[in-house]
């Protein structure tokens, strides 16, 4: 068909020239104009500064660092005082306290409102007083403990076996014999000392924060509640032997009852027999009461 076309309508599809191959080559950029230089800085080296002059950088805190810094400055701070402390401690020349400290006794969780007189009432059943003294702090605020003195030491041990957990103006007492003049070895809780589970030193904040972070308890675990709720070991000992004596009572109670109700069931059930009413009635569609399942009919 190409053949018997004309020349204007072959002339678009004719073949154009091949293309001619140039190799490349690179061109620097000195070519380019844009080429700049390289130049040596002797000539200002005596412009820079000594490096033996120069001031140390500033040291800056973060707010962590300085949290951490701050406690970690008040806790030398009370480990001093607390060394101090234990070194000036003497409570044999306190002048304030009690003569005998064999006779005296140790009272806490005292309720604030309440006064020497209403505390002494209550303490004089236990034997006679020859002094209370109850402690406040320089503003003449009570501190919510007291020391008192008997006549007699076997009055002291009977209040100290006795007294425990008594319930004076809404507060159940603590009661010990005095520590600081009998046992040599014995510190206040200010110095690091003290008893019991209330004596125990407290997590730190940033230890109670990691832990709430992690999902985990707290270490402290829960304070000393029996005697708020009125609960002591003298009285649990008292509901567990009431109990104790109570189910017994009703254990015995029951057994005889159901030796009783066994002895009835047997008699019912001869009764039946008796008069006929046994599994051929039941089948002819008699329905009268089962007989008993128990001991007896094994």
């Amino acid at each position: 068909m190409v053949a018997f076309l004309e020349r204007e309508l072959l002339a678009p599809f004719k073949a154009d020239p091949m293309v001619t191959y140039f190799p490349l080559r690179e061109v620097s950029s000195c070519e380019k104009g844009k080429c700049i230089e390289y130049t040596g800085i002797a000539e200002y080296v005596g412009l820079f500064e000594d490096p033996k002059d120069t001031p140390p950088k500033p040291i800056i805190e973060t707010r962590a660092e300085k949290k951490e810094r701050r406690r970690r400055e008040k806790e030398e701070l009370l480990a001093y005082k607390v060394e101090q402390g234990i070194a000036q401690w003497n409570p044999a020349e306190n002048p304030n306290a009690t003569e005998d400290p064999y006779k005296t006794l140790f009272v806490a969780r005292i309720n604030y409102e309440t006064s020497e007189n209403r505390l002494k009432r209550e303490f004089e059943t236990y034997g006679k007083i020859k002094k209370l003294a109850m402690i406040h702090d320089l503003n003449g605020k009570p501190r919510g403990y007291a020391f008192i003195e008997y006549s007699d030491k076997s009055e002291m041990s009977n209040a100290y076996k006795r007294a425990d957990g008594t319930k004076v103006d809404g507060r159940r007492l603590i009661v010990d014999y005095e520590r600081g003049r009998t046992q040599k070895s014995w510190l206040p809780r200010r110095l690091g000392g003290g008893k019991g589970d209330t004596r125990r030193a407290r997590e730190s904040r940033a230890a109670m924060e990691e832990r709430e972070a992690l999902g985990l308890p707290p270490l402290d675990g829960p304070r000393d509640r029996d005697r708020d709720r009125g609960d002591s070991p003298r009285t649990r000992d008292s509901y567990r032997d009431h109990d104790r004596n109570g189910s017994s009572r009703h254990r015995s109670r029951s057994r005889d009852r159901g030796h009783r109700d066994r002895g009835y069931d047997r008699d019912r059930f001869r009764d039946r027999r008796e008069n006929g009413h046994g599994r051929d009635d039941r089948r002819s569609g008699f329905r009268g009461p089962p007989p008993p399942y128990g001991r007896d009919r094994r």
